[in-house]
C-alpha cells in the first residue's frame, strides 16, 4: 500500500465526510476508496472512522492520524517545492479561513490572479466570523482582524485599515450629522454585538469615550453592512468593510477630525506547525494586493 496515497485518501474522506465525495475528488471509484481505508485500518490495527447521521467522522485515533497526515503531506510538498526550485508553481490544496465580508470583498475577487500563477493549486475558502481551531479544521492560514487574543499564535501582520464612523447620506439627512463624539448618543448606532458599545476617539492630544446606543445589534459584519445601507443608523467600521460604498458615495465618513484606532489584518498559522510554502505565498499575495 502506498502510504502517501493512503494518507491523501483518508484526508479527503474526513474532509468530505463520505467515501463518495472523496472518490469524486480523487477521480477514482468509491470501492477503491473503501478498500484503501480498510487496508489502512488493517495496517494500523485501529478504527479510524465511524458512521454517524452526518456521514463518516473520525474516531479519536482517526482525528490524531488526520492531523499528523496533514502535517506529513505538507512536509512532502515542501520537499518537492525545494527540489523543483523557488520559481515553481504551487500544487495541492490550500485551506484558507477568513471573515465572511472581508473575504467576499477583498479575497475572493483576487483569487483568479493567485490561481493563474499556480494552475495546479486548489483553494478551499472557509468563511466564518468566529475564531476557529486551525488544527482541528485543517486550516493552513487564517486571515484575522483586530487584536490577537492568543499570545502564542504564529502570526504575521499583513496590513492595517483606517476606521471611521460611517453612515448613508439618507440617514444623515434625516437625523443630522454629528459634529463631535458627544453628539453620538443622540443617534441610532448599529452595534456589533461582539464588540463594546463604547467608542473611543482621539483628536490631537484629546481623548474621549462615548457610550452609544441603538435599537439594532448584529452578530456579523454582513448584518452591519445591511443595516447601515438600509439607512438605519451609523456605525464604526474599517474602510475594508465598506470599500465599494466609500468609493461610490453610498456611505460617508463623519467626525473626520476625530480618529479611531486602526484595525490590523493578520495571517495566522496553525500553532506548532511549520507554515507551508502555500500559506506563506498566499500571505504575501494578500499583503501585496492590499498594499496596492
Amino acid at each position: 500500500m502506498d502510504r502517501l496515497q493512503a494518507m491523501t485518501t483518508f484526508i479527503r474522506v474526513v474532509e468530505n465526510g463520505s467515501f463518495s465525495g472523496a472518490a469524486r475528488q480523487l477521480n477514482v471509484g468509491q470501492p477503491a476508496v473503501s478498500k484503501t481505508i480498510a487496508q489502512l485500518e488493517g495496517r494500523l490495527q485501529v478504527r479510524l472512522l465511524l458512521r454517524s447521521t452526518h456521514g463518516l467522522a473520525p474516531t479519536e485515533a482517526g482525528q490524531r492520524f488526520y492531523e499528523r497526515a496533514l502535517l506529513a503531506l505538507r512536509e512532502v510538498e515542501e520537499a518537492e517545492l525545494a527540489a523543483r526550485g523557488a520559481g515553481a508553481g504551487l500544487s495541492g490544496r490550500l485551506r484558507v479561513s477568513a471573515a465572511t465580508t472581508f473575504a467576499r470583498l477583498h479575497i475572493i475577487p483576487r483569487l483568479p490572479a493567485f490561481l493563474a500563477r499556480h494552475p495546479d493549486l486548489e483553494v478551499d475558502v472557509i468563511l466564518d466570523d468566529r475564531i476557529i481551531d486551525l488544527v482541528a479544521e485543517g486550516i493552513d492560514i487564517s486571515l484575522r482582524m483586530g487584536t490577537l487574543l492568543d499570545s502564542n499564535a504564529v502570526a504575521r501582520k499583513l496590513a492595517a485599515s483606517r476606521r471611521s464612523v460611517l453612515a448613508t447620506p439618507a440617514y444623515l439627512a434625516r437625523a443630522g450629522e454629528p459634529q463631535t463624539p458627544a453628539d453620538l448618543p443622540n443617534h441610532q448606532a448599529i452595534i456589533y454585538s461582539q464588540a463594546a458599545s463604547t467608542w473611543s476617539f482621539r483628536r490631537d492630544s484629546s481623548e474621549v469615550s462615548v457610550a452609544v446606543r441603538g435599537r439594532v445589534r448584529v452578530s456579523a459584519a454582513e448584518g452591519i453592512r445591511a443595516a447601515v445601507l438600509a439607512d438605519m443608523g451609523l456605525t464604526i467600521a474599517s474602510d475594508w468593510m465598506f470599500a465599494p460604498e466609500l468609493e461610490n458615495g453610498l456611505v460617508r465618513r463623519v467626525l473626520e477630525p476625530w480618529s479611531l484606532p486602526p484595525i490590523d489584518l493578520w495571517a495566522v498559522f496553525p500553532t506548532g506547525r511549520l507554515a507551508s510554502a502555500k500559506a506563506r505565498q498566499f500571505a504575501s499575495f494578500v499583503e501585496a494586493a492590499l498594499a496596492g
